[in-house]
């Protein structure tokens, strides 16, 4: 699927790769969703979790960014650069909590990141620099990258962790 152009597409694609994901997910047996080893030392909870988090941070950074407020992102006391040990902190901060508490919590925050990606205009969700808080990019970029590119990455590992659980 291509990279996302417009507010069509991303809502396009967010709902088709969200929806190949939970089908993913289904395929796997509920006892092994949290198995270690989908993703380095991550269960399926985790990337959903993982997934979940990312949500978050962008709906803040919308938020925060919408009303003019400075945004450390892509979070507080982390460059970019530091993705790897962001996304280490997120897998400490969610790696205890239950299976269901985490889907749930993905469900809605999945709802409330459409619910604001709809409310954009097409001009203003895909124009660079449109927005202080997006830098020389666009919302529809951060978008993509917290949404349905995420979702493509989260359901290949999937796709790869369920053959190592199959015999060959």
């Amino acid at each position: 699927m291509p990279r996302p152009t417009n507010k069509h597409d991303l809502l396009e694609a967010m709902a088709i790769q969200f929806d190949a994901l939970q089908i993913e997910v289904s395929a796997i047996a509920p006892s092994d969703r949290t198995i270690t080893g989908v993703c380095e030392h991550w269960s399926i909870k985790d990337i959903l979790g993982h997934l979940d988090a990312w949500h978050e941070m962008f709906l803040l950074w919308e938020s925060a960014g919408s009303a003019g407020e400075e945004i450390e992102m892509p979070a507080p006391g982390y460059t970019w650069k530091d993705t790897p040990a962001l996304n280490e902190e997120i897998y400490l901060r969610i790696k205890d909590d239950g299976y269901g508490a985490v889907v749930d919590r993905l469900e809605h925050s999945y709802t409330r990141v459409r619910t604001v990606l709809e409310s954009y205009a097409d001009e203003d969700l895909a124009t660079k620099r449109r927005y202080r808080w997006t830098g020389s990019t666009s919302v529809l970029s951060y978008a993509v990258s917290a949404t349905s590119s995420h979702y493509d990455w989260a359901r290949k590992l999937i796709r790869k962790f369920e053959k190592t659980l199959s015999p060959q």
